[in-house]
């Protein structure tokens, strides 16, 4: 048993090495690509700099190590495990009576070592740091700054309102300017329902300012239940929305980190927003641990062939067009998912249990004949 735990903390100090070293060469590359996809868009604009390209694309760094992750995992893990089998270590090991499984433990536990920590610690550094990028890129590489660039023209909220009725929901609908007195909407149109949709009042009003806890309608003129206006007055309907949880609702999810997500899911869908793509992502993010033990499964399973055997070459192949297969996957349930066609928890979570149903079934024909 001490034998079997030395040789399994030995594997996983390999497995761990090659994947740490892919996952900063897989980096490295794709950063070099975006810097000089960034570079290209820069060339029409004065006013993007060599450094602010390059600030850019160093701000995405995070959030490209969270893509190319598990993909990362694999590589290292074939490299690793196919080292391992070529010095004969891993033949010397199961003819001392050695199960796979029992070696394998340690790299798979590295694998979600390193998924764990990137949801909980790379996450929120990439959300950071990736919004920022995405501010720095709308404003000198796509002239398209603030909410009013996202929302596209008139902006429609909805969101609890138990000020004329219990279970009262409230839809506005305005267009949104970001100006010193800071998140307004002109042209304001409020409605406000019972918990039926039984319409109940209805607000016009020039303008409605955002301030902590509250919209404030100035010169808003109601039409109660007998259509006859009101007197111009100022209207408070109180809300949860900030500034920057009207314009996260239009940015991407990634710009949000895992520890973020569940309350802003929460707030946003009872502004009356979907939380769809925001749902996607938090269970795309809870999933990445079992992904990178599957892909230290498969990996396992596709390189520890010996080479005297034959076949070495084809099986790596294999090992590459399985990760392949599975990132395809991954894309294609994430776009059912967000079209609503499949369960977002389905969507999300489908590519992990794939590629662990596929290395298990590996190893169970490899090791159990």
């Amino acid at each position: 048993m001490a034998f079997s735990y030395t040789l399994s903390a030995y594997i996983a100090r390999r497995f761990a090495g090659m994947a740490l070293a892919l996952v900063a060469a897989l980096t490295g590359l794709v950063a070099l690509f975006d810097f000089i996809e960034l570079l290209r868009r820069a060339a029409t604009r004065p006013e993007a700099t060599f450094g602010l390209v390059a600030s850019i694309a160093s701000l995405r760094l995070p959030f490209v190590v969270l893509q190319i992750l598990p993909f990362a995992v694999l590589l290292g893990g074939i490299i690793a495990f196919w080292r391992l089998a070529r010095s004969s270590e891993l033949v010397v090991a199961r003819a001392a009576g050695v199960s796979a499984w029992s070696f394998l433990a340690g790299p798979v536990l590295v694998a979600l070592c390193l998924g764990t920590l990137a949801i909980t610690v790379v996450s929120p550094l990439s959300a950071a740091m990736l919004a920022r990028a995405e501010r720095l890129d709308a404003t000198y590489l796509r002239n398209a700054t603030g909410l009013s660039s996202l929302a596209g023209g008139r902006l429609w909220l909805r969101q609890a309102d138990a000020t004329l009725e219990p279970g009262g929901v409230a839809i506005l609908a305005g267009v949104p300017e970001i100006g010193r007195e800071g998140f307004q909407l002109t042209q304001v149109s409020l409605w406000r329902l019972a918990a039926n949709d039984r319409p109940l009042e209805r607000v016009e009003a020039p303008r409605a300012r955002l301030i902590p806890g509250a919209w404030e309608l100035e010169q808003a003129v109601a039409f109660g239940s007998d259509r006859q206006p009101s007197a111009p007055g100022t209207l408070r309907l109180p809300t949860t929305l900030t500034p920057d949880r009207i314009e996260d609702s239009f940015a991407s999810p990634d710009t949000l980190s895992f520890w973020a997500l569940p309350g802003f899911i929460a707030v946003l869908e009872s502004a009356g927003f979907s939380a769809m793509r925001h749902r996607l992502h938090f269970h795309s993010l809870l999933s990445l641990p079992l992904l990178t033990a599957a892909m230290a499964l498969m990996a396992a399973g596709f390189s520890m062939r010996h080479s005297r055997r034959g076949g070495v070459a084809r099986m790596i192949g294999a090992g590459i067009a399985a990760g392949f297969a599975l990132f395809l996957l991954d894309k294609v349930s994430e776009e059912f998912g967000q079209a609503g066609t499949l369960p977002v928890a389905l969507a999300a979570w489908a590519p992990s249990i794939a590629g662990l149903l596929l290395a298990l079934t590996l190893l169970i024909y490899q090791e159990d004949g």
